[in-house]
């Protein structure tokens, strides 16, 4: 298997083995650049938020955060969210981040299981917590104003209220690049971050990234994505995803780039207002977003019969294929140099019509137990179907019991594989093998340039209009429990959860009901089961099945006849 090289100049230093440390360097070169902005609100410059960061480690510091001890942090995407955890990650704890999301409970769950001792919180998602479910927490940090809500820590309430004390008293003459120091990770092979994937209150999965993960991600992207000094890129997807935690935040942060916080749910019009606004260079989403595009804006022009015509016109397609694409980047800001793709797969009549007219996109492929990439190629090198060939300094292989053939399960070794699941040796020890292989759970080939194609997913993972991982185990297993519901498969249709269901036969003859009675018991069961999942797990419709779904000999439901 062939391993690409380095072939663009590094935007920053591939010689530092310190995370920490590139930070600390970018923070001084870039001092007078804008960082991050709240869509139509406030900014802050890389000095600024070196400075803010200063006075967060005072406390954390004078409280007694210690480098392995967790810090939660959990909140809509804003500038605040960012300040908090490059204060995290650059005093050297351990960073939680949550996604706001998830019902309280998830929340309380997810704090309590990773033992973090903080909470940064945002304003809204405070609202619906109780302290007292969270009992190993000494405080909360609310985010908006950085105050100190809660505090069961006399030590941790003393370090707040003498801040601006010791701050001044640090920094007699005011904060400046130079005062920029952090102290490296002991090793690279530490904890930076605990990212939990699931919300679930019975088993969380917490995925433990190390630093070398997050360097090999960063040194990557930084020479092969052609972001440079001042470009701004739009913020889509949630921070606390580990694609957008590392491609919306972590290595912008690294180049003197800026991210602009939408601060909503990115919905078509906000989101390309903001693009008109900001005029990213780079666009980096997940496949909804320029499908939406392409199927609204583009399809209902190229698939005329005059048009079909003209792009198979050798003298005409050119100039038709270049108005087109003009279109396109004009609803991206009109400046994007290229457009990633990640998280699923791209639609093949999308992808078609991109090819087409020779439009400069690329799709990548990750996970977040990888930081999360692990394959990606710059858009002139890109292979259609594909998501990229995977990252140089690691290797992939492909597994199937049956030799003859060449699609399998795609497994992965290297730095950027993660450190395993936090107190969870069975999960690890049946997703890592005793070589090293991560086991992705997905099926693809590889061809001879190292380049992935994926053919299919096992983790039945559904990805969220917004980027966020959907499991539909998780409101399948919901919902089974639920009056007069046997079996259960949750599908996306258009974008929209629907719970195929067996009804229960015995419990319907039991108690007398219609067919009326049944869809009406159906509709209180599906607002029940809506009420206790994050908003991005909603299911829109439940639709009723009158024969049982087929099932395998080890009577698992054969999931991808109804998908």
């Amino acid at each position: 298997m062939m391993n690409k090289t380095f072939t663009k100049k590094p935007g920053c230093d591939l010689n530092e083995t310190s995370l920490i440390k590139m930070y600390q360097h970018s923070f001084r070169k870039y001092w007078d650049y804008v960082a991050m902005t709240d869509y139509n609100g406030g900014s802050i410059k890389y000095g600024e938020l070196a400075e803010s960061i200063a006075k967060l480690h005072i406390v954390l510091a004078k409280y007694g955060i210690k480098s392995e001890d967790k810090v939660a942090l959990c909140g809509k995407n804003c500038l605040a969210w960012g300040v908090s955890y490059f204060a995290i990650l650059t005093y050297g704890a351990v960073a939680v981040p949550i996604l706001n999301d998830f019902k309280p409970v998830n929340i309380h769950s997810i704090v309590n299981h990773s033992e973090a001792k903080l909470l940064f919180v945002g304003d809204i998602v405070w609202e619906g917590l109780d302290p007292e479910e969270m009992k190993a927490i000494d405080g909360v940090v609310l985010m908006n104003d950085f105050s100190l809500p809660f505090s069961r820590s006399e030590k941790l309430s003393k370090a707040y209220n003498s801040l601006e004390a010791d701050f001044k008293a640090k920094y007699p003459n005011g904060f400046k690049p130079e005062d920029v120091i952090y102290k490296e990770e002991k090793d690279t092979n530490e904890m930076a971050v605990l990212n939990y994937t699931s919300g679930t209150t019975s088993d969380p999965k917490g995925v433990m990234i190390p630093y070398r993960a997050f360097l090999l991600n960063m040194k990557f992207a930084c020479t092969n994505i052609p972001l440079q000094p001042e470009h701004t890129v739009v913020s889509i997807l949630p921070m606390a995803h580990m694609f957008g935690l590392s491609f919306q935040l972590m290595f912008e942060l690294l180049l003197g780039s800026s991210v602009c916080y939408l601060g909503r749910i990115p919905s078509p019009k906000i989101l390309f207002d903001a693009f008109a606004k900001e005029k990213p260079k780079v666009v980096i989403t997940v496949p909804l977003i320029i499908e939406k595009v392409i199927k609204q804006k583009i399809f209902p022009v190229v698939n005329t019969p005059m048009m079909k015509i003209a792009l198979n016109t050798p003298i005409i397609k050119g100039i038709v294929g270049r108005k087109i694409k003009e279109k396109i980047l004009a609803a991206f800001g009109g400046e994007m140099a290229v457009l990633i793709i990640g998280g699923a797969a791209l639609n093949v009549e999308v992808e078609k019509t991109l090819r087409k007219i020779k439009f400069p996109y690329t799709v990548g492929y990750g996970a977040t137990e990888c930081a999360p990439l692990i394959s990606y190629s710059n858009w002139e090198d890109y292979k259609q179907g594909s998501c990229g060939a995977y990252l140089p300094g690691t290797e992939v292989d492909i597994f199937s019991s049956d030799k003859t053939r060449e699609v399998g399960e795609i497994l992965v070794r290297g730095p950027h594989v993660m450190l395993g699941y936090y107190k969870n040796p069975n999960a690890t020890r049946e997703t890592i093998d005793p070589e090293g292989w991560y086991h992705t759970g997905d099926l693809g080939l590889i061809d001879k340039d190292g380049v992935i194609t994926i053919k299919g997913r096992s983790k039945n993972m559904i990805l969220g209009s917004s980027g966020q991982n959907i499991y539909p185990e998780e409101i399948e297993d919901f919902l089974t429990n639920m009056p007069y519901v046997d079996e259960v498969v949750v599908v996306n249709r258009k974008h929209k959860l629907v719970a195929l269901v067996y009804p229960l036969q015995e419990s319907i003859q039991a108690d007398g009901l219609s067919q009326a009675d049944l869809v009406a018991k159906m509709e209180e069961n599906r607002i029940a089961l809506n009420a206790a999942m994050p908003t991005y797990s909603q299911v829109a419709e439940i639709e009723l099945r009158e024969e049982p779904f087929e099932k395998t000999p080890k009577k698992s439901i054969r999931r991808f006849l109804y998908s």
